[in-house]
């Protein structure tokens, strides 16, 4: 699977390794693990908890205090709001996080974070890696019924937020490392629907052609004079993502030592966002 289009994206994203230490990515595992029972929710394929504050139906947050473990160590609010993302928006720092817990085999389908939100989200990553790929909807059909996309039939095809086309095939795709952030901004966060498989190991690929002949399992047979073990077999389909020369020297060894192949594992995602209207609940209820 290769990348079409990224060029005008890449100024989308900011991919930042090791936005939390090791140390901080165990307390930050502990402490939502240790969150009283009332803060998880059951949804299709996974559990989350919202801290914040509730979205009411006119994207106004009933604003709650984010926890200490948010705010104080480690303060990944004020960690994000240093980057400088989130100046233009509303408070100038994230209000509102939703966890997410996936179990290998869990994902997410394609959505986008809706208008509540200032158009920026940051994502970090614990326990876990995963792959983000991000989708854009076919062009509207013009008045004769015809599209400057492919045919709006196409099996490749779905329907998504205001019954428009969704193209199946991402734009972008991204390898999150563990303690990482991805931050979306621009067109990526306004155009674009995002994802997650529903696989318990990825299969990936760099793009550069002496990075993935190294991932090739035909080419490194070859290579120690041995039987093509892959022969009769068909390769799985390799995800090329748009990142690989931001990731860590030990995870680029890592997939090409196991021919692109990273297994799954838990992952907890912290999903951090600015609502831009707020209403606060007052210490008697009063509003």
């Amino acid at each position: 699977m290769s990348i079409t289009g990224t060029s005008s994206l890449r100024s989308c994203y900011q991919y930042i390794p090791d936005f939390v230490t090791e140390e901080e990515e165990q307390y930050l595992l502990r402490k939502i693990e240790e969150s009283p029972s009332q803060k998880w929710k059951s949804v299709k394929k996974r559990r989350l908890q919202i801290w914040g504050g509730e979205i009411a139906p006119n994207n106004t947050l009933i604003s709650q205090p984010l926890p200490t473990f948010l705010t104080t160590y480690p303060n990944l609010v004020g960690r994000l709001s240093a980057t400088g993302v989130f100046e233009n928006s509303a408070h100038k720092t994230p209000n509102h996080v939703i966890i997410n817990e996936y179990q290998p085999g869990e994902g997410i389908m394609p959505h986008e974070d809706g208008p509540a939100y200032h158009p920026v989200v940051a994502t970090i990553s614990l326990g876990s890696h995963t792959v983000f790929h991000y989708l854009r909807y076919k062009p509207e059909a013009s008045a004769d019924g015809s599209s400057s996309g492919t045919n709006q039939g196409d099996a490749m095809s779905s329907e998504g937020a205001h019954g428009r086309i969704i193209d199946q095939k991402p734009v972008l795709s991204l390898l999150l490392e563990p303690r990482s952030v991805i931050i979306t901004t621009g067109a990526l966060y306004k155009d674009h629907l995002h994802f997650i498989d529903d696989v318990t190991e990825d299969w990936v690929q760099f793009g550069d052609p002496s990075i993935d002949a190294a991932t090739s399992k035909s080419s490194q047979d070859r290579s120690q004079g041995q039987p093509n073990q892959m022969e009769n077999e068909e390769e799985p389909v390799k995800v090329q993502v748009d990142n690989w020369n931001l990731l860590h020297e030990e995870t680029r060894q890592h997939i090409v030592h196991n021919r692109g192949k990273i297994t799954r594992s838990t992952r907890v995602s912290l999903t951090c966002r600015d609502v831009e209207r707020v209403r606060k609940i007052g210490v008697f209820g009063g509003r």
